[in-house]
């Protein structure tokens, strides 16, 4: 199964990506931490990108794309992946979907976790406090909150068109959370 998880920073997509990853038997893919990786590796694709953060620019749409063909290429995500952090825009998602369709591997679904803007700025004040941070203010959560909303009403749409998005409830325990997710990707669930 090769789905993206779509949602808001706090609505659990992180937590639940892990346990899906256990559930499904296929690999988490987080443009995030795939980066760093290949930063780390310092792999032709990582160097381009080193040297774009150093300049204190974001990593171009053709960088984490051709991260992104590397990473689909290996063995791990031949029953499919989870793919976390990307696509963020429009562009992003028509970008992975030709991808995507070029190499045999397209999307069966997005869904996007759904909590209320309060409950979420209530998790990452809770999250940051826990971690001893204090740059998660509620204003820069409701800041941070309001930029996701306005970059992924779009990728949500493009999903919803290409009738492959599902929405699912992010309140509740993890266990609820999980289980919704579980019955959302159940093949006789209808998704768009």
């Amino acid at each position: 199964m090769r789905l993206v998880l779509l949602g808001p920073p706090g609505s659990g997509k992180g937590t639940q990506a892990a346990r899906l990853k256990e559930y499904l038997q296929v690999p988490h893919i987080s443009t995030g931490d795939l980066l760093r990786a290949e930063v780390a590796a310092g792999s032709p694709l990582g160097l381009q990108a080193k040297e774009v953060m150093a300049r204190g620019d974001f990593v171009s749409d053709e960088i984490l794309l051709g991260m992104l063909e590397d990473r689909f290429a290996r063995p791990d995500t031949a029953n499919g992946f989870i793919l976390d952090g990307y696509p963020r825009n429009q562009a992003q998602a028509d970008a992975l979907g030709t991808l995507l369709t070029r190499i045999g591997q397209p999307m069966d679904y997005a869904v996007q976790l759904e909590v209320p803007a309060e409950l979420l700025v209530e998790r990452i004040a809770g999250r940051a406090a826990a971690e001893g941070r204090d740059d998660d203010t509620p204003e820069v959560v409701r800041n941070r909150l309001d930029k996701y909303t306005s970059q992924t009403a779009p990728v949500i749409d493009y999903y919803r068109q290409h009738g492959q998005l599902t929405v699912v409830d992010g309140v509740g325990s993890l266990d609820e959370v999980f289980s919704r997710l579980i019955e959302a990707l159940s093949p006789a669930k209808e998704v768009g």
